[in-house]
């Protein structure tokens, strides 16, 4: 039996530390790439770091694309490194669109010229519908980004059906709604407000600010989708598909969930804060994947409540250990 090889940009981060994870569990050889960096963070992987291959490159460099490329001959390559966080987004808007836009084309044009027979995924995103025409949103849906950041994504979105239309590459978009976890980086709203409900509980802190309590979106475990991408590379043929759970739930929610499950009342600590405002508001987020359910018989096996107490529950656990440690 050949042992495949996947190679995984961003294997650093939340979806890359799950893949590689997944991967490794069906066997295959996983080559993770990280940027040439002194303050390379590898929390997220320490766990399996022996079993992984590190290869040095940066979307921003096609050269070391095509050299990682050529060296490793991945059968399977997945994008997912991208400069990820929406607000970042409005202050870094050039480096935004240089990581999460051009950085795709960069990729895809390595796996062209060095390895055409590869198969690529795409990490497309939400929030590339924005200001949505139609809800639930599928695969249909016309893009309205609403930040730089989903702008930058439509672009990679595009350029991968341009790619697999010109040059005939296996090359697919996971159009993702949000999915957490408790990897997820404290910048994020969820792991924001389960770490600080943790902190409060343990009087490490007294108050939350926060900015739109009433957007919602459409929240799914990024184990579950994670799952989701590799069948995506698994099909016939390529194509694009939307993961998503279905179910919408405010901040407000979110807000409730974890404070409930340290025993708090959320509206005692959180501080409405405009600073927190986006320029530009993404309101409603919910995902239709009855295509993703029809093709690859894919759907999410973990709810939103379960997913926030397991959140909190890790938070808690990390912290009280911390704790004892100093």
């Amino acid at each position: 039996m050949t042992i495949k090889t996947a190679l995984i940009t961003g294997i650093t981060g939340q979806d890359g530390s799950y893949l590689a994870e997944f991967l490794l569990e069906k066997g295959y050889r996983v080559v993770g790439m990280v940027r040439r960096t002194s303050t390379v963070n590898f929390d997220r992987i320490a766990h399996i770091q022996d079993n992984v291959e590190i290869a040095q490159g940066d979307l921003l460099d096609q050269s070391s694309l095509m050299d990682i490329v050529r060296e490793h001959k991945p059968d399977e390559v997945y994008n997912l490194a991208a400069q990820s966080f929406v607000l970042t987004s409005f202050s870094q808007p050039v480096l935004t669109g240089e990581f999460t836009a051009l950085g795709v084309t960069r990729v895809l044009e390595a796996v062209r010229q060095v390895k055409p027979d590869a198969r690529f995924y795409q990490a497309s995103s939400s929030e590339m519908f924005g200001k949505v025409v139609e809800v639930p949103q599928r695969e249909s849906t016309p893009f309205h980004p609403r930040s730089p950041y989903g702008v930058a994504k439509v672009y990679g979105h595009w350029i991968t059906v341009n790619y697999r239309e010109s040059y005939g590459l296996y090359a697919c978009n996971g159009i993702l709604f949000n999915h957490e976890s408790p990897r997820r980086g404290l910048e994020f709203v969820t792991h924001k407000v389960t770490h600080a409900a943790v902190r409060i509980k343990l009087g490490l802190q007294k108050e939350l600010r926060l900015g739109n309590l009433d957007a919602r979106r459409d929240w799914g475990f990024a184990g579950d989708y994670v799952r989701g991408m590799w069948m995506m590379l698994q099909q016939d043929k390529p194509d694009d598909y939307v993961l998503a759970t279905g179910e919408t739930h405010s901040v407000r929610e979110l807000c409730d969930i974890a404070f409930k499950r340290v025993g708090l009342n959320w509206q005692d600590h959180i501080v409405i804060d405009p600073r927190h405002y986006r320029p530009a508001e993404v309101d409603l987020l919910i995902g239709d994947a009855s295509k993703a359910k029809h093709m690859l018989g894919w759907s999410p096996n973990i709810g939103f409540q379960q997913l926030i107490e397991m959140m909190v529950d890790y938070d808690l656990q990390t912290l009280q250990t911390l704790r004892k440690q100093q």
